[in-house]
C-alpha cells in the first residue's frame, strides 16, 4: 500500500515539478497543484494536515463523481470540496501502481500543453 513517501518519490520524477514547503507534501507543474496533503479541518479545532490521505486534482465534476462512485473504498470528499475538482484519497488503501497513474494524470491535467510533452503520452515515470 501507499504512502506518502510514494506520492513524493512519484511527483518529483514528473517533469517542471515544485514542492511548496508544507507541513505535509504539496506538488505542483506551473504554479498550478495537482496533489497535496489533506487540510482536515474540523469545527471548532486547528487544521490538521493528513499525510495519510492526498488531494488529487481529477479535471472535471464528471470524473470527479466517477471515482467517487466507482472506488469508494479510495476516494471521498467532504462539503469543503463541493464544486471544485478535487478527490480524497486514502493512501493506505490503494496500490503505488495505481497512485502512480493517478499522481501522473492529475499532473497532465495541471501542466499546461507546452509542458506536457515533456511526458511521453501514454507512459509513466518510474
Amino acid at each position: 500500500m501507499a504512502d506518502a513517501d510514494d506520492v513524493r518519490r512519484l511527483a518529483l520524477v514528473l517533469p517542471h515539478v515544485v514542492e511548496i514547503d508544507s507541513d505535509g507534501f504539496d506538488f505542483r507543474v506551473a504554479d498550478q497543484g495537482f496533489v497535496w496533503s489533506y487540510p482536515e479541518r474540523r469545527p471548532g479545532k486547528p487544521r490538521v494536515i493528513r499525510t495519510d490521505i492526498a488531494v488529487l486534482y481529477v479535471g472535471d465534476e464528471a470524473e470527479k463523481q466517477a471515482l467517487l462512485l466507482g472506488e469508494p473504498e479510495f476516494f471521498f470528499t467532504t462539503p469543503g470540496y463541493d464544486g471544485l475538482p478535487l478527490v480524497m484519497l486514502r493512501l493506505a488503501k490503494v496500490g503505488v501502481d495505481r497512485l502512480e497513474e493517478l499522481v501522473t494524470d492529475a499532473w497532465r491535467m495541471r501542466a499546461p500543453e507546452s509542458l506536457a510533452g515533456d511526458l511521453d503520452d501514454g507512459e509513466h515515470p518510474r
